[in-house]
């Protein structure tokens, strides 16, 4: 493609590259006497010709390759800095010289072999792929750049070909390199643990090399593979921003390193302690993908930008954008405490009360070694015939003949329908499975087998696994109308046969994922690793919705779920109303307050036993419920504005705003009341200054004075929320 295209996304001229959004421009080149690529500008749209930058000044222990910002940095010519690549050489050595070669544009995105991946059409994504080569080691590498200018989004892989005779060691991978220019930038990422997810943590990129990454084998509860950079005045609504978001469930690492000349490179990828991956002669091996955006808007920006990208090009689902049915999941109600006759008086609660989806947790399964406890049954996916002598299809069958009461909602009566919670990654050595197949567990030679959660991890690098567990669900959801699968995760990765069984067993569960989900369409599939263990663009490609956490306290989800929503959007959360005193941490919380924060979800729903509700929480149910579904297309497909953030503020606020900019809803909290003092004011964002707007069938009012007075409310007590709709004049 050359300079005058039709296409404005990609433009090429000669060994110059530039790749343009609706608001930002990517710019590299190859420099014509190393071939190396080089960076010139990730930020602001950009046209027409750049100034030559001055040649460094070259002094001291560090030469011109330490000194430049490179696309692709390799390892041991003088780049002092943390490489992309590294490659143990068949002679032992692990130096590398990859060199600009060709070319490639394409219109559209290719797949990536065996990994989830961003998709789209011709009209959606430009996609150039540089071919790189290393004339001494012949080793070539692939860059693929694709372009989705609507979302102001970078997508990044690399594709590793040995071309050689001998075998290759690739040591270390990042999916996403980028060299920014000296500057002052902050950092800010997702910390937490179980029950404790995705809390917000923002520090000074400082001079050396500072960053985070996951070691248990997943993405983890620890640390989510997103990492965001601001200016330091950036703000949730101004100034400048990026982020990046790998779509990769397994361990990860990413590398900010300030080097002493005072640019910041920015690495995404493997761990490079469970990589260590072998190319024979010919093979080849693909990294998962990197997204980056930019965003001139702030966090925000970055935010809106990923949450539409992943809902309309990542999750394949036919849910992705689906209005979800209201739920109640049977856990926190009965434990394992389960039977068909206390599941189905449960069921009944909950259809008199407006639920539309019954779903069955932990504890139904098991013959040889039931499932009473946590210590026993994973595995043996069959129903526990002491529990269920019949097996689940009388029950199922029972259940589905309930109709969910319609009572406050507007939405015409249906049958409720059935899900269940499934482990089927895990295994107990007490079960049949574990009896029979002991060798399907991970292990390292005689080394002891860690059990947690008394559990064990199944060897998803293996066929033979992956087989029996598509053969197993796919039994499972063939036996019954079950129409909603949890698929939960409840421990991390401890004696593994080698460093490459990480990344094999990603593409192996990646495998059993896209088999289940395509063979179970109408299935609706939610994902669970004890909670947000596993909440990562990589499983959101096969399955619509995550649970968050574990942890359902509304205050603690507050900032669970505002911090989730910094790299996902709100479709992929679930939310649910639990009873008090709250179980993980004894709060008692008003029932408005649960349902109002429970709400900012895509996913909307009961965690608790309906037939224990207090007289005033069971006459406010039906209230909720039909609020929910009243909310739930706008927080699926709306574009959200976190106001005021928990950690900032005593009042944090979200809206969401419809896709067509018609309607729009607000979220607003109390954390603690605040006696004898000013009301506080919630400024709103992103509406039409000049458009008048309904507030709750008042005014209406203009956008601007919403933006820069905005509105105020009264509450009186701890824990006290409201949900204001907004409504534009011109569609009444």
């Amino acid at each position: 493609m050359t300079r005058g295209s039709p296409d404005p996304t990609v433009i090429v001229d000669g060994t110059s590259f530039a790749l343009h959004g609706n608001n930002f421009s990517y710019l590299f080149h190859a420099d014509d006497g190393t071939g190396d690529l080089l960076s010139d500008h990730f930020g602001g749209s950009v046209t027409g010709p750049m100034p030559t930058d001055p040649t460094p000044i070259v002094n001291g222990w560090t030469g011109m390759s330490g000194r430049v910002r490179r696309e692709f940095p390799d390892q041991g010519r003088g780049d002092f800095r943390s490489p992309a690549i590294r490659i143990r050489q068949s002679g032992a050595h692990t130096i590398s010289a990859l060199q600009y070669q060709s070319h490639t544009v394409v219109k559209g995105k290719p797949a990536l072999p065996g990994l989830p991946a961003t998709f789209g059409d011709e009209n959606d994504v430009t996609t150039i792929i540089i071919h790189l080569y290393d004339k001494y080691s012949l080793i070539a590498a692939d860059l693929m750049y694709s372009v989705f200018p609507r979302y102001d989004a970078i997508v990044r892989s690399v594709t590793v070909t040995n071309k050689g005779k001998g075998a290759i060691v690739l040591e270390d991978l990042a999916s996403l390199s980028v060299d920014l220019p000296f500057g002052d930038l902050d950092m800010i990422y997702l910390r937490g643990e179980w029950a404790r997810e995705t809390h917000r943590q923002r520090r000074r990129i400082d001079y050396g090399l500072q960053g985070f990454r996951s070691s248990t084998g997943f993405s983890s509860h620890s640390h989510n593979p997103f990492l965001a950079l601001a200016r330091p005045s950036t703000t949730e609504f101004q100034g400048e921003a990026w982020g990046f978001s790998l779509v990769y469930t397994g361990s990860f690492a990413v590398n900010v390193e300030k080097c002493a000349q005072g640019m910041t490179r920015i690495l995404m990828g493997f761990n490079p302690d469970q990589l260590s991956w072998s190319l024979g002669a010919d093979e080849t091996f693909t990294s998962p993908e990197c997204v980056s955006v930019y965003s001139k808007d702030g966090l925000g920006g970055v935010s809106r930008s990923l949450h539409g990208l992943y809902r309309n090009h990542l999750v394949k689902s036919q849910f992705a954008t689906a209005n979800r049915p209201v739920l109640l999941n049977s856990w926190e109600a009965l434990y394992f405490n389960i039977n068909s006759n206390n599941l189905y008086r449960i069921a009944q609660e909950s259809a008199a009360l407006g639920v539309k989806l019954f779903v069955l947790d932990d504890g139904w399964f098991g013959k040889d070694y039931p499932r009473v406890s946590d210590t026993a049954g994973l595995g043996d996916w069959v129903p526990n015939p002491e529990r269920f002598p019949d097996g689940l299809a009388p029950l199922v069958k029972d259940i589905t003949a309930l109709k969910a009461a319609t009572l406050k909602s507007t939405k015409p009566s249906t049958n409720l329908r059935f899900g269940i919670w499934i482990e089927p990654e895990m295994v107990n050595s007490k079960s049949t499975l574990y009896q029979e197949h002991p060798e399907w567990a991970l292990y390292a030679e005689e080394y002891p087998r860690t059990e947690q959660r008394n559990q064990l991890i199944l060897n998803l690098a293996l066929a033979e696994v992956q087989d029996f567990i598509i053969n197993s669900v796919s039994e499972l959801l063939s036996s019954a109308d079950i129409t909603y699968v949890k698929w939960d995760h409840n421990r991390c990765m401890h004696e593994t046969p080698s460093p490459t069984t990480h990344h094999a067993y990603m593409l192996g569960v990646y495998r059993v994922f896209e088999t289940l989900t395509t063979r179970f369409p109408n299935v609706l599939w939610e994902g669970c690793a004890s909670g947000g263990g596993r909440f990562d663009p990589g499983v959101m490609q096969y399955f619509p919705q995550i649970w968050t956490s574990d942890n359902t306290d509304a205050v603690d989800r507050i900032f669970i779920q505002f911090g989730t929503s910094l790299a996902y959007p709100a479709s992929s959360m679930c939310g649910h109303i639990s009873a008090v005193p709250n179980h993980q941490t004894g709060r008692t919380v008003p029932m408005e307050f649960r349902a109002h924060v429970a709400m900012m979800c895509g996913s909307f729903g009961l965690e608790l036993d309906p037939t224990e509700l207090q007289p005033e929480e069971r006459a406010i149910i039906p209230d909720m419920i039909a609020l929910s579904e009243k909310i739930n297309p706008i927080v699926l497909t709306g574009d959200m504005w976190r106001l005021s953030l928990p950690e900032e503020s005593n009042w944090p606020a979200v809206l969401y705003i419809s896709k067509d900019g018609s309607q729009a809803v607000l979220f607003l909290y109390q954390l603690g009341s605040k006696v004898n003092h000013a009301l506080s004011r919630v400024r709103l964002q992103g509406l039409d200054a000049q458009d008048m707007y309904f507030v709750d069938g008042e005014g209406p009012y203009s956008g601007g004075m919403l933006m820069s007075v905005g509105l105020q409310y009264c509450f009186e007590t701890d824990y006290a929320s409201k949900v204001v709709f907004l409504e534009k004049e011109s569609v009444r």
